[in-house]
C-alpha cells in the first residue's frame, strides 16, 4: 500500500508543477493520464508477474518512471527488470 501513496503524492506535486508552469490544460491532463496508467500498469505486471517469476521493486524511481512515461516508461521497467 506505500507505493499507492508514493504515486498519489507523484501526481499532487506533478500537478503543482503544472499549475505553477500555466501549462496547457491538455499537458496536464495528459500527465495525469499517464501517472496513472503508469500506476495500475505497474500494479498489474506485479500481480500477473509474480506469477511467472516477472516483479518490478516499488520505489522512488520506478514509480517517478512509470507516473511520468505512463505505459512506455512501466514497458521500459518491465524490459530492464528482464536483461537485469
Amino acid at each position: 500500500m506505500e507505493y499507492i501513496g508514493s504515486f498519489i503524492v507523484g501526481i499532487i506535486l506533478l500537478y503543482l508543477v503544472v499549475k505553477l508552469l500555466s501549462w496547457p490544460i491538455k499537458v496536464l491532463y495528459k500527465l495525469i493520464v499517464n501517472g496513472v496508467l503508469g500506476a495500475v500498469l505497474l500494479f498489474v505486471v506485479n500481480l500477473i508477474g509474480s506469477q511467472i517469476g516477472i516483479s518490478i521493486a516499488i520505489n522512488a524511481w520506478s514509480a517517478l518512471i512509470a507516473g511520468f512515461f505512463g505505459i512506455p516508461g512501466v514497458i521500459f521497467l518491465v524490459i530492464f527488470k528482464m536483461y537485469l
